[in-house]
């Protein structure tokens, strides 16, 4: 690397990865070099390493890799990353990072785990910038709007790293970290989990200095049992906590007690967000937006949030609470919260004809397809959930979709059609309740061939169509058909 090389890294705050740094960053796992295939018999091979390897960034997909990266190389069940480096080095890798050396001629890292590698290598470059504050937000929804409302805040103060899409997971929350360069003064970092463990797992990696935990659900329900197992392992977020940082506790929650006594085994700065520290109150909920008072301590403020429902104003206590901890000015809260958008597929919307089509369908769980019915409860015309299977429930699918189906009939919206094996489940819960028009479909084409029609007869009566669903369910293919149509 030239000189000049170095300065323009430096001046754009690149980190830069080097021989000596990834051994460190990797010496747990038992880290060494192996030379490019043709330098074994050197004098210098170890020069000719160092000479070689320098790099600002570590790539996992051979499909992103650019000229001048570190290929770090996993293994799935379907597939393993070391059958790529050969690819990797045609598109202008300079080194590897393997579990197992092959022959090939860029210098290799050769590790235990390279999974294990990349916990390992984010954890150092976390460590490396001592003057980054994280936050860290956990729950079993709302996770994604939140991380984009604290992004909103933070992001107009200074330079700050915010989580991208879902990767959000052990293998997801490392690559971000990868990607602080040291201009970044915050980052705002989503964890998920879908087995036990993974949150210690990521909260070792991050170490976050604000810790959120914003609800106790049923997602993933199957995976850890019960709520009390959801608790648990939520709860992990606030493992690496000390008195100098801070946990933030959902004060409406019913496992509220519980977090707050976990939390305060770690930090005496535990913030409640719903009724306590922060609060809000006049809520006044519209079919696209939300109004109402913020009270942080004995500060009030009026915020004018762009966002629909009172699911979303606890997101936006819950970031409030966070920047609270950091000492954000309150102007700088509301301003930020005002400015916040919703993601794609998170109660965005558009016009069909005399129609308004609300896309949620992102993602699901029993908790946001609750407050998705809400949402829905609340908009103009004739109101329609159109709602996909919710996965990875386990054996308490079946009770959790009748449940479902009686909750959503509650709200009182005026038409429920359902996709999916469980369809039949939520259908029966909702007519449990009430005699709501509610419908099951096998299959998402029968479900269209049955909405098309209903929104376009003469006679139709304006509607407010709502579709959700587990991401397998990929219900946005529904909104396509009927846009494009």
């Amino acid at each position: 690397m030239t000189a000049d090389n170095d300065n323009t890294m430096q001046s754009q705050g690149l980190y830069v990865w080097q021989v000596e740094n990834l051994l460190a960053a990797t010496k747990a796992l038992d880290g060494h070099w192996q030379p490019a295939t043709g330098q074994a018999e050197s004098s210098n091979t170890s020069e000719e390493t160092n000479k070689q390897v320098t790099s600002t960034r570590i790539a996992t997909d051979t499909r992103t890799i650019k000229t001048g990266d570190i290929f770090l190389a996993l293994s799935g069940d379907n597939f393993d990353g070391h059958d790529y480096i050969d690819m990797a080095v045609s598109q202008g890798a300079i080194a590897a990072i393997v579990s197992r050396p092959i022959s090939t001629d860029i210098p290799q890292l050769v590790v235990n785990d390279t999974r294990l590698a990349l916990g390992q290598l984010a954890s150092y470059r976390r460590q490396q910038h001592k003057d980054l504050t994280v936050i860290a937000i956990t729950g079993s929804s709302g996770k994604t709007t939140c991380k984009e409302m604290l992004g909103s805040i933070f992001g107009r103060l200074a330079p700050t790293l915010i989580t991208r899409g879902n990767l959000n997971n052990d293998l997801g929350v490392p690559m971000m970290l990868l990607e602080l360069s040291d201009h970044h003064r915050y980052a705002i970092l989503e964890l998920g989990a879908n087995h036990i463990g993974e949150i210690a797992y990521t909260t070792e990696i991050v170490q976050p200095d604000v810790a959120c935990i914003l609800n106790i659900g049923t997602a993933h329900l199957g995976e850890f049992g019960s709520r009390e197992g959801i608790c648990q392992t939520k709860a992990e977020i606030y493992h690496t906590l000390n008195d100098s940082q801070f946990a933030i506790v959902p004060d409406k929650d019913d496992f509220t007690n519980q977090l707050r006594r976990i939390a305060e085994k770690h930090t005496s700065h535990v913030i409640g967000f719903g009724n306590t520290d922060v609060s809000a109150s006049h809520l006044d909920v519209e079919p696209e937006r939300s109004e109402f008072k913020l009270h942080i301590g004995n500060q009030v403020h009026d915020i004018n949030l762009p966002l629909a429902g009172e699911h979303n104003v606890n997101n936006a206590l819950a970031a409030a609470a966070c920047a609270h901890a950091l000492n954000i000015d309150i102007n700088d809260i509301v301003v930020g919260l005002e400015n916040a958008r919703p993601a794609k597929g998170r109660l965005n919307s558009q016009l069909l004809g005399m129609h308004r089509l609300i896309d949620d369908t992102y993602n699901a769980n029993p908790h946001s397809v609750r407050a998705a019915a809400k949402v829905l409860a609340a908009q103009t015309g004739t109101q329609v959930m159109v709602l996909g299977d919710i996965a990875e429930l386990g054996d308490a699918a079946v009770s959790e979709h009748q449940s479902l189906g009686r909750t959503i009939a509650t709200t009182g919206i005026n038409v429920l059609l359902c996709v999916g094996e469980y369809a039949p489940y939520t259908v029966a819960g909702a007519q449990e309740i009430s005699d709501i028009s509610a419908h099951a479909f096998t299959d998402k084409d029968s479900l269209l061939q049955y909405l098309q029609p209903y929104l376009q007869e003469p006679q139709a009566q304006p509607c407010t169509v709502l579709f959700k669903g587990s991401r397998s369910m990929e219900m946005e293919t529904l909104i396509n058909a009927l846009v494009e149509e």
